[in-house]
């Protein structure tokens, strides 16, 4: 995927990891009612964002990180088929684990 698609400056692309779709009681919840999950894996980062001084300053973030985003962070794309989510850096509230 991330050779076709290359997210420019300080965006980063994402794919959304499913939630549980059972409650810890085992209630199953249906499709309706669930919530799109907030945390996602990495896919791809772009090469940076420049300071004032013009000067690339790389992102925290790399490919492969589990990361945590707000409930309407990013714009959902669809690309090679599967959906995915394009979201600054700032976007990311932090990484997980």
């Amino acid at each position: 995927m991330a050779s076709t698609f290359r997210p420019l400056h300080d965006r980063v692309v994402v794919k959304r990891i499913d939630a549980e779709q059972k409650t810890a009681g085992g209630i199953i919840i249906p499709d309706s009612a669930q919530e799109k999950p907030q945390q996602g894996e990495v896919i791809a980062v772009g090469p940076g964002a420049r300071d004032e001084a013009g000067k690339l300053v790389p992102l925290d973030v790399k490919a492969g990180d589990r990361v945590l985003f707000g409930k309407w962070s990013g714009t959902e794309v669809k690309i090679d088929g599967q959906d995915l989510l394009i979201m600054k850096e700032s976007d990311i509230l932090g990484i997980v684990g």
